[in-house]
């Protein structure tokens, strides 16, 4: 899941190199936070949030398959 988020937010962004993922695993569930530069905030949050909420479908039909619930927070 990590990896795939970082895929992702990497081919976004303008500074691929700023962005990491944190993953802190539970019992049944992972938090993924997701950190990019400054100036790239925007181009992951999108107009509206659309693109925050692509990213977390996209993260959620991930992790359906491994029968884990998985939440991705975008750290400013």
């Amino acid at each position: 899941m990590k990896d795939l988020v970082k895929y992702v937010a990497q081919a976004l962004v303008d500074h691929p190199e700023e962005v990491s993922v944190n993953e802190i695993e539970g019992n049944q569930m992972s938090v993924l936070e997701l950190k990019v530069a400054k100036d790239d905030l925007g181009k992951i949050i999108g107009k509206q949030g659309r693109t925050a909420q692509a990213l977390r479908t996209l993260l959620s039909a991930a992790s359906a398959k491994h029968k884990k619930r998985t939440v991705l927070e975008i750290i400013e």
